[in-house]
């Protein structure tokens, strides 16, 4: 096959069945079958499953064969809700493509990043992604950012060459890296290999190799564990005295091991990915995609949101407004010099450049191109060299980046020097720039004979005139910002624009711009001061990429949850210094893969209603946190107690168990409940000290309902053994499906309408657990018939358990 012009379809075809798709997702056909097994990875469980099988070998089969028939299905069911969150991730993912640029059967064509191959031959510019190991085959001042795999941050220049795979990554010139991104320039190169053969697809799978779980579902695994390690010291010590007691060993290690399964948080890390799993589907449904999970969070913690102005405070529909001579007059060789430069570059797409090619339409002819110097954000101009009566280089770019490389001006009485002019072009940029228009700046140099050029050939240029361009605020842009403020996030506006122009969109749309602070001022500032200055300014511009990545850990530095909202190439940086970074669909590659969530619309008000989607989310998730903890801890307190002072166990292994299955049904429908507008009003964090003081005080509730149950039913109704533990059975089941009900919300919570899944869920266990002592099955598991007393009096107890826990919720809820 010949490199210079790329594959067939056919050959394509076969080598993308040899190799398989461009991916370095190592999860293979067993990765369902580790997802299975995972459900089953506990100690306790693990314990549980042999001593379950040791009481079935010495003859206590039917309790053993129940046993299994309720830790597998618990397992099952966790298997069932997690595998079906993963595949609607994947569903979510694939609306956020990434396509590649490459040539077919010897046309340039794009294609999903998933189907290029090795022998493809890609074509990079500015933005993109390169989407495998490439072998440099032509490069135009390629400079591409390795940092994702080596580390630098430097930026690495790439030429043509052979590859030598015995230097260290960042030393080979000759090859391009998959996962690293275009920053300037443009070039061509050859897949050498690709997906998981990758270099970075081979640092991947010793990720990939273990189960990676996200920050927040290791803080909450962390709590749980937490709460694990305390109960199993009191578990232990309970086992010991079962022991001195004289109660059968099996019976006593199986009745430990039950309750530690029923306090342990089992099901908390597949609650927590469906829940959020489901909060990502309901967020795509308003044009919010999700890429990462636990980006959930921080989209609703957010205080602060850093943004561009184009297309999010403005309408992002640019227009050239003037083509205009130094003397600040309309004229046509400026437009056409702005029209060639903008329709023979190839390194750039941007709108400006779109802008000025739709106002001139078919009313300059092109010129042969010779040669091109991208656009960079260090130089911050584009230059093209066309074949005009003679070579022409026609540059472009900020206004001061042009200025500094011009040594004439161009006025009606022809060629004047620069200095004399330098004002007056000042004073006409800050005038035009003040009323909120982007301004730039053209500029030639005529170059005999040569066919190539160099940033080096922008220097004593001509000063040709201005650009004017116009992209006014959005008509809702202020209530949109308003609307953040709303929800306690505070805007800021970050862009590359002239200060003038900043100052003026800012306050059109309600931003405080009494004080704009530029990228000079920003070179000037050392981290601590800079972490100080920008707790009072909301307004910066001139600032390159860097610069807004140090924008954006100042804020961090000083205790804000930080989102960072941009889709260009110089918002890398800033999307991953941000808590959380938010791009649009229709953005740069290197913006779309640093982001966690992508947006299908570029809108404010689609951010402010993610983040209350988001909020949501969390706030449901603390609801089954908060009640299950709590609950988990009452019940080993009671049980703690009654153990010690009852002649037998106060409920067997298998009761516990179907206890903590049954309870677990309505928990997974917790994804789905309703939440008060005011619980998604301010940000949430979560709240280790908080989750503790409320597990303490209605854990202990809890227990003391417990145990009046307990003192009822043994010195009240003198309850056989039997008789008691139904009663108790009965008792712990329905205050854990009513105590969600109750403390799912801050309001009273008959003013606080459940979702249907929970309400119907709790409505058909509790019916069932009423009925199970009365059954065949009741019997099986040692449960027997409740007399109408024991009922009555179960009902009036839980009457008084939901009371006062509305009593206690309403004083100490916080």
């Amino acid at each position: 096959m010949d490199s210079s012009v790329g594959l067939t379809s056919i050959e394509a075809k076969a080598l993308l069945a040899q190799y398989g798709p461009n991916s370095i997702d190592t999860a293979t056909q067993n990765s369902k079958i580790r997802l299975l097994l995972r459900q089953f990875k506990s100690p306790i469980i693990l314990i549980l499953f042999a001593a379950t099988i040791v009481s079935i070998f010495v003859g206590e089969i039917t309790d053993g064969v129940i046993i299994l028939a309720i830790i597998i299905p618990s397992g099952l069911l966790g298997f069932w809700q997690e595998n079906r969150a993963g595949k609607t991730m994947q569903t979510l993912m694939r609306r956020v493509q990434v396509y590649v640029e490459v040539v077919r059967d010897g046309a340039e064509i794009k294609l999903p990043i998933m189907e290029i191959v090795v022998g493809d031959l890609v074509l990079l510019r500015i933005g993109d992604l390169v989407p495998a190991d490439l072998r440099v085959v032509k490069a135009e001042g390629l400079m591409v950012d390795e940092s994702t795999l080596t580390g630098e941050s430097f930026p690495r220049e790439k030429s043509v060459g052979d590859i030598d795979s015995t230097k260290p990554l960042g030393e080979r010139a000759s090859e391009l890296f998959f996962g690293t991104h275009v920053v300037s320039g443009m070039g061509q190169g050859v897949v050498v290999k690709s997906g998981k053969n990758t270099e970075f697809g081979a640092l991947s799978r010793e990720v990939n190799s273990r189960d990676v779980t996200t920050g927040f579902e290791r803080g909450i695994t962390a709590f749980g564990k937490l709460l694990l390690y305390a109960m199993l010291g009191l578990l232990s010590a309970l086992f010991i005295i079962n022991i001195l007691l004289n109660r059968p060993l099996l019976d006593s290690l199986l009745f430990s091991l039950a309750l530690a399964v029923g306090i342990t948080p089992q099901l908390l890390p597949v609650i927590i990915s469906v829940s959020l799993a489901t909060g990502a589907r309901r967020m795509a449904e308003k044009q919010v995609l999700v890429k990462r999970l636990d980006a959930i969070e921080d989209f609703g913690i957010m205080t602060v949101l850093c943004t561009d102005k184009t297309g999010t405070i403005t309408a992002g529909v640019v227009n050239l407004d003037g083509a205009l001579d130094v003397n600040g007059s309309p004229n046509e060789e400026v437009l056409r010099l702005a029209y060639l430069n903008a329709k023979l570059q190839r390194g750039f797409a941007n709108p400006l450049d779109a802008a000025i090619i739709e106002s001139v339409g078919n009313k300059f002819a092109d010129l042969p191109v010779l040669d091109e110097v991208p656009y960079d954000f260090e130089r911050r101009r584009l230059s093209v060299l066309v074949k005009d009566s003679e070579p022409r280089i026609i540059t472009k770019g900020a206004f001061k980046s042009v200025l500094d490389v011009c040594s004439q001006a161009r006025s009606g009485s022809g060629l004047v020097n620069i200095i004399g002019m330098s004002q007056k072009l000042a004073d006409q940029f800050e005038k035009l720039s003040a009323k909120g228009n982007r301004v730039l700046a053209v500029a030639t140099k005529v170059l005999p004979g040569e066919t190539k050029i160099t940033s080096s050939n922008e220097a004593e240029m001509i000063f040709e005139g201005l650009l004017v361009f116009q992209d006014p605020p959005k008509v809702d842009a202020r209530e949109a910002i308003q609307e953040l403020e709303s929800l306690g996030i505070e805007l800021y506006l970050i862009t590359g624009d002239s200060r003038l122009a900043a100052k003026s969109i800012a306050l059109q749309v309600g931003l405080k711009a009494e004080t704009v602070l530029t990228g000079v001022d920003l070179s000037k500032l050392d981290e601590k001061e800079l972490t100080q200055r920008v707790k009072d300014c909301q307004v910066f511009a001139e600032v390159d990429p860097i610069q807004k990545e140090r924008i954006i850990l100042a804020l961090r530095s000083g205790g804000a949850t930080v989102g960072y909202f941009g889709d260009g190439i110089n918002d890398a940086a800033a999307l991953h210094a941000a808590d959380v970074g938010i791009s649009v669909d229709t953005a740069v590659d290197v913006a779309k893969n640093a982001a966690s969530i992508v947006l299908l619309d570029k809108d404010l008000r689609v951010i402010a209603e993610g983040v209350r989607l988001g909020r949501r989310t969390f706030v449901n998730t603390m609801k089954y946190v908060r009640v299950g903890i709590s609950a988990a801890f009452g019940n080993v307190v009671s049980m703690a107690i009654a153990d010690v002072f009852l002649p037998f166990l106060p409920l067997l292994p298998t009761q516990i168990l179907l206890l903590n299955f049954m309870t677990d049904f309505p928990a997974v429908s917790i994804s789905a409940d309703s939440v008060d507008p005011e619980a998604v009003e301010q940000p949430r964090a979560w709240d280790i000290e908080s989750i503790r003081k409320f597990m303490i005080l209605f854990g202990l509730l809890s227990s003391a309902f417990d145990i009046v149950t307990f003192l009822v039913l043994r010195l009240g109704f003198h309850a056989s053994v039997t008789e008691f533990r139904s009663g108790w059975f009965v008792e712990s089941t329905l205050t854990e499906l009513t105590v969600m009900l109750v403390l799912r919300t801050k309001r009273p919570f008959w003013r606080s309408r459940p979702g249907k899944g929970l309400l119907i869920s709790s409505a058909i266990l509790a019916s069932l657990t009423i009925l199970l002592p009365f059954t065949a099955i009741g019997r099986v598991i040692g449960l027997s018939t409740l007399t109408a007393p024991i009922l009555l009096i179960l009902f009036v107890l839980i009457c008084a358990y939901i009371s006062l826990n509305e009593f206690a919720k309403r004083h100490w809820m916080h």
